[in-house]
């Protein structure tokens, strides 16, 4: 084969949550030039790769929903003689009704290496996040895949229902939601008891997961009522029973809540993180965007004399990583900052510091720039001051320790600039009310919220779209562009936002448990 044939790697992306990737999957994804995605795939695993990727869709045909896979086969083998590395990113595992055997066969013909890095299947995650075991010592030995969609190509069905309802174990169907009652009533039909249990997940762990529980003779009316939708498994035995006392997913305190995040897409992965942690789905919603200075060379003219200053001051991590990462690429390090004592706004911004194996001398216990100001200046009088920002900023800083007499300098060392329009997906979940929260954390991301709201729903900020900000300074810029507040921090941080989300939720939870109670 030519050295300059690329490479191939069948991934399992796991059911939906992102944490869930494999190690070695997220290493795949970080080499790859070009990714394949299916439907199954939650797109917040795209964050991972620089690559161009491109959704591979379901399309119709006769009224049945299949996947081209002759063409995803053809594509990956032409990607692959092009010398690209090719990630074809997979629901649950690549192989467990997953065709990836069919496309690793078409690869192997075509002479193209490949490797299948497997994915944590559909199946075990469903019944865990749903809070049961598919095998247990007293409730099921043996544990049955089975698929709940028989190609239809076939002469005939190769599910034996008979072997199937006296099978000792637990039965899990996979893609069985449009045949729900035709797979109960043919379970009881071939002799397995109306009144075994039964659950049906919808959207396994993702944040919009739903769980009915019920019998043979009845899941299929509950599941029509509860309204659940694909994708979604069938789990039949008792091992079911478990779930009661042993489901934990659907607990967490913000589970299926959906939660807008404002900041520019590079600053978003620790908020994105936390989110899934609390059981909410992130919705990123970038209202800036971060860019490098125009040109670098007064960043440069600074950190040739770098030695001078007494004090170095930072309001965000962004500045942090903008000037130090400069400072390295010019040959520099940590050491060039030897006579500098440092100030951080925040912790976020004194953790960017850490880093680069520094600490910040000053960190003020509310990370507002009055805060920062009320710090520095009983120790700035004389000295000289550089302020590493954006070309956007509040004066306040500025004028405090000008008035201090401190010698200060600014530099701009990057650049905010204004998301012109959301994403298409962004507008409609707007309007189809498809959005709990929105988390504001700066007057500017404020400013923008507001003008890129579509107007239809507009009436629903305050009701049924709620706002949380991150300090008063950020609410008060809400209010005048016509945010209206809903939660504010106490600690100015992201996590101080949701923290603020989280009580407001338990205030709604308590407070209609009250009026459930009367």
């Amino acid at each position: 084969m030519s050295a300059s044939v690329g490479m191939v790697y069948l991934v399992g992306a796991g059911p939906g949550d992102p944490g869930l990737l494999t190690l070695r999957g997220l290493e795949c994804l970080r080499r790859a030039d070009v990714v394949l995605y299916d439907g199954l795939v939650n797109p917040i695993l795209l964050r991972y790769s620089k690559a161009k990727a491109e959704r591979t869709c379901r399309v119709s045909a006769g009224g049945e929903r299949h996947l081209d896979q002759d063409e995803i086969n053809q594509r990956l083998v032409a990607a692959a003689k092009l010398g690209k590395i090719v990630v074809r990113l997979k629901g649950g595992d690549p192989f467990v009704f997953g065709r990836g055997s069919e496309e690793a066969a078409a690869l192997a013909e075509a002479g193209i290496s490949f490797e299948v890095v497997p994915g944590v299947t559909a199946a075990v995650a469903a019944g865990e996040y749903a809070g049961f075991s598919v095998t247990h010592r007293d409730h099921a030995s043996a544990v049955a895949f089975i698929t709940g969609h028989e190609d239809p190509t076939k002469d005939a069905p190769s599910l034996d229902y008979k072997v199937l309802a006296a099978f000792p174990g637990t039965l899990v169907f996979y893609m069985g939601w449009h045949r729900l009652k035709q797979i109960a009533e043919s379970l009881i039909g071939a002799g397995k008891n109306a009144s075994t249990p039964v659950a049906v997940i919808s959207h396994a762990s993702w944040p919009s997961q739903q769980t009915v529980t019920a019998t043979l003779a009845t899941i299929a009316e509950q599941v029509s009522l509860a309204g659940l939708r694909p994708p979604s498994l069938i789990v039949v035995g008792e091992c079911v029973q478990q779930r009661e006392r042993l489901a934990w997913f659907e607990k967490r305190p913000l589970f299926g809540r959906r939660i807008g995040v404002t900041r520019a897409d590079e600053q978003a992965d620790t908020q994105i993180d936390r989110i899934f942690e609390l059981g909410a789905e992130p919705v990123l919603m970038p209202t800036l965007e971060i860019d490098p200075p125009e040109t670098w060379d007064s960043v440069d003219e600074v950190l040739r004399r770098i030695d001078e200053f007494d004090w170095i001051v930072f309001t965000s991590a962004n500045g942090v990583r903008a000037l130090l990462g400069r400072l390295w690429e010019l040959g520099g390090d940590a050491r060039r900052l030897a006579k500098a004592r440092l100030a951080a706004i925040g912790p976020s911004t004194a953790a960017a510091l850490s880093e680069f194996q520094l600490r910040a001398d000053v960190v003020p216990e509310s990370y507002r720039a009055e805060h920062l100001a009320a710090a520095l200046c009983p120790q700035v009088s004389g000295q000289r001051v550089l302020w590493a920002r954006a070309n956007r900023v509040r004066d306040v800083l500025r004028t405090e320790l000008t008035a201090a007499g401190a010698q200060l300098e600014e530099i701009v060392v990057y650049q905010h600039r204004d998301v012109a329009v959301w994403p298409d997906e962004v507008n409609q979940r707007f309007v189809a009310g498809q959005l709990d929260w929105i988390g504001v954390s700066s007057p500017a991301i404020a400013r923008n919220v507001a003008r890129l709201i579509p107007e239809p729903a507009r009436s629903l900020l305050g009701g049924q779209i709620r706002i949380a900000s991150i300090s008063p300074v950020t609410s008060a810029a809400c209010q005048e562009v016509g945010l209206p507040i809903s939660a504010e921090a106490t600690e100015h941080t992201w996590e101080g936002i949701l923290s603020a989300i989280q009580w407001i939720e338990q205030e709604d939870a308590q407070r209609s448990a009250g009026l459930s109670g009367a």
